[in-house]
């Protein structure tokens, strides 16, 4: 059965240059027996392959070589450089090709300045065939494939350039030859290769930040002696020293010390934390004026630091469901641009009768129509976006949850832990008449020992330090509280809802009035009843949780956006409603089942509405998933944030408009990215068509236009939340 377990690798791919190489290198690896998924990026240049476990990696290495590209492992290092991210061929092209335009500056100021055509041979050789060799190798492997890409288009409309000069060289004729225009472009896309190797490096300027964070070695205290290790070398448990202004190495908790730690470039809380023993910290944040003894807690892939990196590399490397479109666009736009070249030249020869005019007309239309742009208009808007959402404490699991983001209309809200700091306090222990409130209160207590629910904790703090009566039987009641007996008191004991009193017909009018009251102050209200030997209402325990600093203007912040917002609480309708009356939350659904949270979910998105879930516990994975995206607290459980296509850094609900903000702001981007690329090949194209551009003319407009895309995308970085 193991065979069949799904296998993910990442693969970096060299050679792609536009969006019909993405398509080209999918379709190979989706043809390799076995793989079941497989998504390529054009800005990261990397792809992502699913499969069975059997799957070899040397036959998806195989796949993409016959397509015509080299890959690699990711973890593996770079063979050679690409030429796209140096610079030195970019000015050799340039130095190379000017004096080729230098006559035609010339003509300009009534200067003839034309070389000698065996001159002008001799400089645009080396920029055609050495430092164009990547147009000619790509194209090459594209139209073996049977396909098209940006490199042939540039490689046939240079060629057919300079071929022709070569041609009427030949011929003896010294006027009218274009070694300039193929030298100029070739050297243009170059540059426009170059700027925009530049700028996608700038787009990832946040993973590189993280994988920065971390220091290589900690000082471990072992056997009673300080030692320096590196940070392979240490082990779960192991107790680390951390001195003031230091960068923390490994999650832990502290042992000894007290301090206030920096943790911005993580979480994105702009100010510094208290930490004292008992507090939790995380590698990469920086000690402040303490020192601090930790023990470790997480090593290597399950630091959250390392948790951060993948989820933030996993995002930029997923597709967002709109780049999908564009592929499909892509995958026939380079055969469709080359039969527009044909009828260029067929149409402008036949007309004019000037072929050599007609074949110039043809090479411009090759050389503009580029879809460069369309490929990196939706990668490098997710890819900027994700990075500017990390540092901000907002981590985003895929581009699809971003782009879903965009088009929320509603958000349900978990009461405890997300709205609230998830820390009751047993403000009051009313004693039904007859009975005595200190007695009753380690009655509770007895039934809540062993339970890390928020409620259990609070009544265990109030009878802290006291002796409890032994209890047999106990078991929870998942929705409703918990039940036990006390074998010596002969006592079958019961706490929870109103509902589960109900159930067992326990009569709560002697305490329900009281009951109301708390209710309507918003605290939470259980009830302590006896079943044996009698039933009987014993108590009524009111709890009080404080709501988070800044709940209320995050509801706010949400109307502003156009958004309603959904409670979904256990409490009774009295306490629940009183909390969402404070919030200013427009809807309330309470007395809800932990397993009916879900259902609610998909019940709020009938009718097409676009709903997100916010939460932190276990028992709210199940609505995390259901949501159109689930947005979880760091600072709840792991289930959750496995689950979410969202994870909150910081236990703030002011992070949810945020992350509505800022995924907005990228779905802008993406849009305005390519409405210009469409735009420019659109109205390019038939310009290039008609005559009105020259090849050079369009060579610049063709690298201008990538350079564009990734500028546009990179203006995200100055995305401010409000």
């Amino acid at each position: 059965m193991s065979s069949s377990r799904p296998q993910q690798w990442t693969l970096a791919v060299e050679g792609m240059s536009c969006a019909s190489c993405v398509g080209r290198v999918e379709k190979a690896l989706l043809k390799v027996p076995g793989v079941a998924e497989a998504e390529v990026n054009l800005a990261t240049e990397t792809a992502t392959v699913q499969g069975r476990s059997g799957l070899q990696i040397a036959q998806l290495l195989a796949a993409i070589s016959k397509a015509g590209y080299q890959a690699r492992l990711a973890e593996e290092p770079q063979r050679q450089r690409d030429w796209s991210s140096s610079g030195w061929p970019v000015l050799l092209a340039t130095l190379l090709s000017a004096p080729l335009v230098l006559p035609m500056l010339g003509l300009l100021v009534d200067k003839h300045w034309m070389l000698p055509g065996w001159l002008q041979l001799l400089l645009a050789t080396p920029v055609q065939f050495w430092l164009g060799a990547r147009f000619y190798r790509h194209g090459w492997s594209a139209l073996r494939a049977g396909s098209g890409n940006m490199d042939l288009l540039v490689a046939l409309g240079t060629s057919a350039a300079f071929g022709l000069s070569l041609y009427l060289l030949a011929r003896g004729e010294v006027h009218g030859l274009y070694f300039e225009s193929a030298a100029v472009v070739i050297t243009l896309v170059l540059l426009g290769k170059w700027l925009e190797a530049r700028a996608k490096r700038q787009t990832t300027e946040a993973i590189r930040a993280l994988k920065q964070l971390r220091p290589e070695t900690a000082r471990v205290l072992r056997e009673g002696a300080e030692q320096t290790l590196p940070i392979s070398a240490l082990r779960l448990g192991d107790e680390v020293l951390v001195r003031p202004g230091e960068r923390i190495p490994v999650d832990g908790e502290v042992l000894e010390g007290d301090s206030q730690v920096d943790e911005s470039l993580i979480t994105g809380e702009s100010l510094p934390v208290a930490k004292h023993a008992g507090s939790k910290v995380v590698g990469g944040a920086v000690n402040g004026e303490g020192q601090l003894r930790l023990r470790t807690m997480a090593l290597g892939a399950e630091s959250t630091l390392s948790r951060i990196v993948r989820l933030v590399e996993s995002a930029q490397a997923k597709k967002a469901p709109i780049q999908r479109l564009v592929d499909k666009v892509s995958s026939v736009f380079v055969p469709v641009v080359v039969f527009v070249a044909l009828v260029t030249l067929v149409g402008w020869g036949l007309a004019s009768g000037d072929w050599q005019d007609a074949l110039l007309k043809a090479v411009a239309v090759l050389v503009i129509a580029c879809p460069c742009a369309l490929g990196l208009a939706t990668p490098t808007a997710i890819m900027a976006g994700t990075g500017v959402a990390a540092r901000h404490g907002i981590l985003v699991k895929d581009a699809e949850a971003l782009e879903l983001a965009a088009r929320l209309e509603l958000v349900a809200f978990d009461k405890t832990g997300t709205l609230t700091l998830g820390q009751p306090r047993l403000r009051e222990l009313r004693p039904a008449p007859g009975e005595k409130a200190e007695p009753l209160l380690l009655l509770a207590a007895a039934l809540q020992s062993g339970s890390e629910h928020p409620l259990a904790r609070a009544v265990l703090e109030a009878a802290e330090g006291q002796v409890l009566p032994a209890t047999r039987a106990l078991r929870a009641v998942p929705g409703r509280g918990v039940t036990a007996e006390l074998p010596e008191q002969d006592l079958s004991l019961h706490l929870g809802s109103g509902r589960y009193m109900a159930e067992l017909g326990i009569a709560l009018d002697p305490l329900l009035t009281q009951a109301q009251a708390r209710q309507a102050e918003g605290a939470t209200v259980s009830w302590l009843a006896q079943t044996a030997p009698q039933p009987r209402l014993l108590a009524m325990l009111a709890f009080a949780d404080e709501l988070k600093p800044a709940a209320a203007a995050a509801v706010q912040a949400l109307r502003e956006q156009g958004l309603r917002s959904v409670m979904l609480s256990g409490d009774n309708r009295g306490s629940a409603g009183a909390v969402a009356a404070k919030l200013g939350i427009d809807e309330v659904r309470a007395e809800v089942l932990p397993a009916d949270k879900a259902r609610i979910v998909v019940e709020l998105r009938e009718g097409g509405r676009h709903v997100a879930m916010v939460g932190d516990g276990i028992n709210d994975a199940p609505a995390l998933a259901a949501a159109d995206v689930g947005m979880a607290m760091a600072t709840g459980t792991d289930v959750a944030m496995q689950v979410a296509g969202i994870t909150l850094m910081r236990g703030d609900p002011a992070l949810v408009p945020q992350a509505i903000a800022l995924s907005r702001a990228t779905v802008r981007k993406i849009h305005q990215n390519l409405f210009w690329a469409f735009v420019y090949n659109v109205v390019g194209i038939p310009l290039a068509a008609l005559g009105l551009l020259s090849p050079v003319i369009a060579g610049a407009a063709m690298a201008f236009s990538s350079v564009c895309v990734v500028g546009n995308a990179l203006l995200l970085k100055r995305w401010r939340p409000d």
